[in-house]
């Protein structure tokens, strides 16, 4: 894996793009420190298993179960606007 900072990174992202479609991973700093890492798409997304799938899908069930009997105090739009203030 490559490292650049932003500056260069910035000056060569043309390079940097073309690296990346022929599978290299870059990553990009900022006074040293990574904030950002330049993947292809399709590096960038691992399939799911149908085990994940079902980690997944119990997750959000049991998440929709945890809230199911919270009550908000007001309405969406109260909620909102309080936010907004």
């Amino acid at each position: 894996m490559k490292t650049f900072a932003v500056f260069e990174a910035k000056n060569r992202f043309s390079e940097l793009l073309a690296a990346v479609a022929q599978g290299e991973e870059i990553t990009i700093t900022r006074h040293g420190s990574p904030v950002a890492r330049l993947v292809a798409l399709d590096a960038a997304a691992p399939p799911s298993s149908p085990e994940q799938r079902q980690r997944v899908s119990g997750a959000i069930q049991r998440l929709r179960a945890l809230g199911g009997g919270a009550e908000l105090g007001c309405t969406v739009q109260q909620a909102i606007q309080a936010g907004r203030d």
